[in-house]
């Protein structure tokens, strides 16, 4: 029974000492990623887009994370009716809506856009060119609001810092342990050198 226990405390010893090096992985490449491209965090050519709005819903809910391509620019020019695209507004903003009407003008290439969950179309139309990605159909719901934290400086510094102090912590406590075990044979060692 007791090497039971023992096995067992191995087992759980060794799946915390891994989830917790994998979570700290998984926080540093997210960090990284998304300082690094000034935004966004990108992995394998695909950007995670955080959405903001629910003017997508129900296709991603407010909160959700998807992946969209970037596109080349004689990519822009090729987009069918249809597709979920993200581009840059008038104001700056990024913004991640359906292409409901192309016109085309020389070679100007215009799209009309509109949100899943809006009553109207888009007021502007967008230009080909302002176009930045298009969506993949990857969505993960809820996980935006984590993303957007660990792109603020707190979230960064908390996300990067916090899994390696507890992995410390973690292999602090399990060497006590061994010390522990350690001790008592070793006092149960001397107790039989001293009667032979």
């Amino acid at each position: 029974m007791k090497s039971f226990w023992k096995k067992t405390r191995k087992f759980i010893s060794n799946l915390v000492t891994t989830i917790l090096f994998i979570n700290l992985i998984v926080m540093a490449v997210l960090v990284v990623s998304s300082k690094a491209s000034g935004g966004e965090p990108e992995i394998m050519g695909y950007q995670l887009k955080t959405v903001l709005s629910g003017s997508m819903e129900p296709t991603f809910l407010t909160g959700s994370v998807i992946a969209v391509k970037p596109l080349e620019k004689d990519e822009k020019r090729n987009l069918q009716k249809g597709d979920v695209i993200t581009f840059v507004a008038s104001d700056e903003k990024l913004i991640t809506h359906r292409v409901i009407g192309i016109k085309t003008s020389g070679e100007h290439v215009m799209y009309e856009t509109k949100g899943d969950n809006n009553n109207a179309a888009d007021l502007d139309p967008v230009l080909s060119d302002n176009v930045t990605a298009v969506y993949t159909g990857f969505t993960i719901p809820y996980i935006g609001y984590f993303i957007d934290f660990a792109q603020s400086k707190e979230g960064s510094t908390i996300l990067l810092i916090g899994p390696g102090v507890l992995l410390l912590g973690y292999a602090a406590i399990s060497i006590m342990q061994g010390l522990r075990e350690l001790d008592p044979k070793s006092k149960k060692k001397d107790t039989e050198e001293k009667t032979a």
